[in-house]
This record gives structure tokens, C-alpha cells and sequence, in this order.
């Protein structure tokens, strides 16, 4: 009982560090996104954004490695084997240049072949457009040589690192901006060269951190045959899961891209911007507890692993949820506050976003805990075939005349639909029962999403739009959708230890 209320602790303390980072991160972003889009303008910032995804089209086999890496290095931390975590770290090590080197390759022949052959670039910025591609390139090499680092970095939960990197890396990407508006130089290639530089100081700092606190950290050439197979067996089977979730999204600005062109990459480029802030605050609580779901499985404490995997799905969508309700009701005004100029369908798009956002968070926890199995080859192959579904749907409604959102519609279907084909794979490979998921998240978190727009919406009907209307918006839905999530969404136990932390803040209070 002691040995779970530490972990409960251990992740209380994380996640509100990583809070802290969010909060100040996400204010660097919502203001450098805002003085990026003025800057580069409309049509420069479609192409950065649209011109990026050709690079993290490459990211489905570095995502792969990424997820069996971190596996593999939390696993061994739970079980105690130094020798063998040194081994891990500098195989996944040569793991990641190996990978780095193909994806050049392939990268710079099918790359800039599709950027000047088949995407809808005006004729005059496909030089920047190419600069744009080169330096994507080359953050996303440097970031993938970082992988290892990051995954030591939360598999021994050292979260105050995470958020003061993080915190420096916001700060240069600030500077970025300021150098952004004085470069005498084309905005769009500056941008680019500058984000590449920022990518690699904060790559040395993660390797310096981590050399000095983690004595597994120190890279050395070793050739494990068998521990190569092994990782590169279970990042092949990875393969097909992200590779899905890549050809739904970068696979959909591609499609958005031919068939609409670059304002509405643009759109979606903001829906994405405001997406990764607010998903800050969820992925804070998600990377505190899933070290936690792999080492309860390590160590064979089933119920314990069983309700973080209820709790960190029900969690997470709450988390989100907060953010969802205003947003949702507001997204044309807040945008408007935001950006001054607001790209056409990014309101709509950006709804949609954070709906398809809710989804994809429900499987979470059940995909951290069913990768700590190591046996995955079923759960990749049906999350593929059913998720693979997005993109050849999305081009058939894009085909056939249908908007543009129709594809935010498929995804959150999809996606939804994906939740209970991990609940059918855990219950085989974890004997989860998944009764407990249905009851647990399911059940409560639609009361508490159905009944947490009521109150928004009335006064959205009765209120005219400005920022009086923003204000009582956001206050009651904050407000109400606690009540409802503390009331309707929590369990007695949670409700308890809740009700009694207020009352000890409140008495500590009172006697200082």
C-alpha cells in the first residue's frame, strides 16, 4: 500500500512540474505562432508547415525506434539490470545513425522530387520552400539522434530536466522570433535555418544533462546481435501503427495540399499550433504515468497497472476536456484576439481538431501498457488496418467533392473505433478486463461531456460575441465542467483524497 501511494506521489510531483514547464511553454507558443504567421504571412506559413510533413513522413521509422527504445530502457529500469541498460542505450544509439542515414537518402530522392514535381507551391517561393526542406531535414535527424537521451531522461523520471530543457528550448525559439522580425534575409529560409540551430543546441544540452547523472548514458560501440534483432524486431512491428497515424495526418496535408492549397494547410497548420498547446498539458500527466504502467508490468502488479490504465485514460480526456469546452464555444472569437489574420476553415478545423484530439487519448494508456508486453504484432496489425482507413477515405471524399473538414470527420470516427480494437487486444494479450474500461472512462467521461456544454452554450445563444462574452465563457465552463467531472467523473476514493488535500491546504493556511 506504501509502495503505491509513493508511485501515486512520484507522479503527482511530476506531472505538476511539468505543469509549470506547459504553462510557460505554451505562452512562447501561442505568441511566437502569432508573430510567425504576420510575419511569414499566409502563404509562407502553409509552406512551412505543408513542406515540414514531407520530412515527418519520414518520422514513421524514427517514431518506431523511439517507442521501442523508451520501452526497452523503462523495462530494464524496472527490473534492476545496469549492465544490460548500458547495452540498450548504445545499441539504440547506432540504432538511430543507422536510421538517420536512410532516411537522407530517401529522403532527399523522394523528397525534393515530390516538393518541386507534385506539390501545389507557387512558382516563386519553391526556393525557400526547398530551404524549408533541407533544414526540416536536418532538425528532424538531430532530434532523432536525441531519442535516447530524452527516453533516459523520463524512464528514471527525472521531470525537473525535462521541464527546464524544455523551458530553454522555448526561450531560444523567443529569441528566434526577434531575429525573425530584424533579418534583413527571406523570412521563410531564415526561419528555417534558425529552428535548425535551436534544435541542436538543445540536442547537446540533453546529452551533456544525461552524461553526467546517468551512468548508462555513456555511449561506447557495442554489436549485440541478438539485442538488435530484438529492438528492431519490435520497432518493425511500430512501424505499422505510426505509420498509420503518419499517413493520417502528414498523408492529409499532402491531400489538402493538391486539392486545396496552401491557405488551408495554413488553416490546419493553426488548429495544429493551438492543438500541441493545450495537449502540453495532458502529455505532462501521460509522461508521468506511463514509466509507471511499464514498470507495474515489469514487476507484476497487474491491479496496480490496470487502474493507471483506466485512470490515465479517464484523466487525460478530462485534462483536455477543460480546454476543449471554451475553446469549442469560442474558437472564431479567440482566434481572432490571437492571430488578427485568420486563415479560412481554421476555427472550424480547429474544433474538430481537439474532438479528434479527445479520441486518440483514450487509447493511450492501454498502448503504453500493451508495449510493455514487448508482444505486439497483433495490435499493430489491426490498429493499421483500421486506422490505415483515414487517408484512402479523406481522398475519396476529396475526390467525390466534399469539404475539407469531411476528413476531421473520418478521423474522429476512426479513432473512436480504434478504442475498442486496443480494449479487444489487451483483453488477449494483458486479460484486461475490459467491463472495468467501459464503466470506469467510458461511462463517465460521456456524462460528463454531455452534460459539461449545457451551461456554454446557453450563454454562447444569449450573449452577443466580444470579450465580455470570452470572459463568462471561460469562467463557467472551467467551473462548471469541474463540478461535473469532480461530481459525476471521479470515483468516490479520488473524490475523498481530493475533498481531504483542500481541507490540509486550507488548515495550513489558517495556522500560518
Amino acid at each position: 500500500m506504501s509502495n503505491t501511494s509513493a508511485h501515486n506521489k512520484r507522479i503527482a510531483k511530476n506531472t505538476l512540474l511539468l505543469y509549470f514547464r506547459t504553462f510557460f511553454i505554451m505562452l512562447v507558443t501561442l505568441y511566437t505562432s502569432r508573430v510567425v504567421l504576420n510575419t511569414l504571412g499566409v502563404t509562407d506559413y502553409g509552406i512551412y508547415n505543408v513542406v515540414g510533413g514531407v520530412v515527418m513522413m519520414f518520422s514513421v521509422i524514427s517514431s518506431s525506434l523511439s517507442s521501442s527504445i523508451s520501452r526497452f530502457i523503462t523495462y530494464e529500469l524496472g527490473n534492476g539490470d545496469l549492465e544490460k541498460l548500458k547495452r540498450i542505450f548504445s545499441t539504440s544509439i547506432n540504432i538511430q545513425i543507422g536510421i538517420s542515414a536512410i532516411i537522407l537518402v530517401l529522403a532527399e530522392i523522394f523528397g525534393v522530387w515530390f516538393l518541386n514535381e507534385k506539390m501545389n507551391i507557387p512558382a516563386e517561393r519553391l526556393t525557400s520552400a526547398n530551404w524549408v526542406l533541407q533544414c526540416s531535414l536536418l532538425s528532424f535527424v538531430i532530434n532523432l539522434i536525441s531519442v535516447p537521451y530524452n527516453a533516459c531522461i523520463i524512464a528514471h523520471e527525472r521531470m525537473s530536466a525535462f521541464a527546464y530543457i524544455s523551458i530553454l528550448e522555448a526561450v531560444l525559439k523567443l529569441a528566434v522570433v526577434y531575429m525573425l522580425l530584424i533579418s534583413p534575409y527571406d523570412k521563410l529560409s531564415t526561419y528555417a535555418v534558425l529552428l535548425v540551430m535551436v534544435a541542436l543546441l538543445i540536442r547537446l544540452t540533453y546529452g551533456q544533462y544525461c552524461r553526467r547523472h546517468f551512468e548508462e548514458s555513456r555511449y561506447k560501440f557495442v554489436y549485440d546481435k541478438l539485442l538488435v534483432k530484438e529492438m528492431t524486431s519490435f520497432a518493425g512491428w511500430s512501424f505499422f501503427g505510426n505509420g498509420a497515424y503518419m499517413l493520417n495526418v502528414q498523408g492529409v496535408d499532402m491531400l489538402i495540399n493538391i486539392f486545396f492549397g496552401v491557405t488551408l494547410n495554413a488553416a490546419r497548420g493553426i488548429a495544429t499550433q493551438v492543438q500541441n498547446a493545450v495537449m502540453q498539458f495532458v502529455n505532462n500527466f501521460t509522461i508521468a504515468v506511463n514509466p509507471q504502467i511499464t514498470k507495474s508490468y515489469a514487476t507484476g502488479d497487474r491491479g496496480y497497472m490496470n487502474k493507471l490504465i483506466c485512470r490515465g485514460a479517464r484523466f487525460s480526456y478530462f485534462l483536455l476536456f477543460l480546454f476543449v469546452v471554451p475553446i469549442v464555444c469560442e474558437a472564431d472569437y479567440i482566434l481572432y484576439l490571437w492571430l488578427k489574420i485568420v486563415p479560412e476553415y481554421a476555427p472550424t478545423f480547429l474544433r474538430l481538431t481537439l474532438f479528434g484530439s479527445l479520441m486518440m487519448l483514450l487509447g493511450n494508456s492501454l498502448l503504453t501498457a500493451i508495449f510493455a508486453t514487448g508482444n505486439i504484432k497483433k495490435y499493430q496489425l489491426w490498429v493499421t488496418i483500421v486506422g490505415c482507413l483515414v487517408f484512402p477515405l479523406t481522398w475519396i471524399a476529396f475526390k467525390t467533392g466534399f469539404p475539407p473538414t469531411t476528413t476531421y470527420i473520418i478521423y474522429i470516427i476512426i479513432y473512436f473505433l480504434l478504442v475498442f480494437v486496443r480494449l479487444y487486444i489487451a483483453k488477449g494479450v494483458l486479460n484486461f478486463p475490459i467491463k472495468l474500461f467501459l464503466t470506469d472512462v467510458m461511462a463517465r467521461i460521456s456524462i460528463v461531456s454531455f452534460i459539461s456544454f449545457v451551461l456554454p452554450i446557453l450563454v454562447i445563444y444569449n450573449m452577443e460575441e466580444g470579450f465580455l462574452r470570452l470572459c463568462v465563457t471561460c469562467i463557467l465552463s472551467f467551473v462548471f465542467t469541474v463540478l461535473i467531472i469532480v461530481t459525476l467523473g471521479l470515483e468516490k476514493s479520488e473524490r475523498y483524497k481530493i475533498k481531504s488535500k483542500i481541507v490540509f491546504i486550507i488548515k495550513s493556511q489558517i495556522k500560518h
